[in-house]
C-alpha cells in the first residue's frame, strides 16, 4: 500500500492482480487498475503524484499514469526473470528502480519505459532475492535489501557497501572436522562457505 504525496489517495494491491485506489476523504475505491496477471507485491507514487508504478509476480512492472482522468494502458516493463518485490522512483521521478526474486536491481526510464542499466554482483554464490529498493534523497544511492542491504552507486552501478546480519559471512570451513551435514548447512546458510564456492 502506499498514500499519494497529498494523501487524498491510498493505492492497495493484492492476489487478485488489481491495484485499488480509495478515496481517503470518502473511504470509497473509486478506480481498479487491472493489467497484471499474478499477485502485485509492491505500488508506489512518484512524488509529483502522477505516476504509480507497480510489481508483481507475472515478473513485470507496470507504470500507471494516475495524474488524468482517463487513466491510459499503463507501460509495462519487462526485464526480470522472477517476481518483483519493490519499486521506487528516484527524487525528480526520471528514474524508477526495481528490486525482484531475481537478485537483480534494474534501473529504468520513466519516460520511456527502457531499461538503462541492470545491477548485481559478479559472484560464484547464487544470487539472493532483492526485495525492497529505496533511492537516497539526492538520487546518488540506491539500497536494496535480501538477505542483507547493498548500497549501489547509481552512476556506475557498484555495489558499494553491504550490510548483514549473516554472523559467519564468508567463514571458510572447508576441512573443517566433526559437523554433520545439517550443521554445515545451517552454518553456510548463516554466510559460511566451503572451498569451491567461493
Amino acid at each position: 500500500m502506499t498514500f499519494s504525496p497529498n494523501t487524498q489517495i491510498l493505492a492497495s494491491s493484492s492476489g487478485d492482480c488489481t491495484i485499488k485506489l480509495w478515496s481517503l476523504s470518502t473511504g470509497e475505491c473509486f478506480k481498479t487498475l487491472e493489467g497484471h496477471t499474478n499477485w502485485i507485491y509492491s505500488v508506489t507514487f512518484s512524488s509529483d503524484g502522477q505516476k504509480l508504478a507497480s510489481g508483481s509476480d507475472d515478473r513485470t512492472i507496470k507504470l500507471w499514469d494516475v495524474g488524468v482522468n482517463n487513466y491510459p494502458k499503463p507501460k509495462t516493463l519487462h526485464g526480470h526473470t522472477s517476481w518483483i518485490g519493490g519499486v521506487a522512483f528516484s527524487p525528480d521521478n526520471s528514474v524508477l528502480v526495481s528490486g525482484s526474486g531475481d537478485g537483480i536491481v534494474k534501473l529504468w526510464d520513466t519516460r520511456t519505459g527502457e531499461c538503462l542499466n541492470t545491477f548485481h554482483e559478479e559472484t560464484n554464490q547464487v544470487l539472493v532475492n532483492q526485495v525492497s529498493v529505496v533511492f537516497s534523497p539526492d538520487g546518488q544511492v540506491i539500497v536494496s535489501s535480501g538477505l542483507n542491504l547493498k548500497f549501489w552507486n547509481v552512476k556506475t552501478g557498484e555495489c558499494f557497501k553491504k550490510l548483514t546480519s549473516r554472523p559467519y559471512e564468508n567463514m571458510n570451513i572447508t576441512g573443517v572436522k566433526g559437523l554433520t551435514e545439517a550443521e554445515k548447512a545451517t552454518l553456510k546458510a548463516l554466510g559460511a562457505v566451503e572451498e569451491g564456492e567461493m
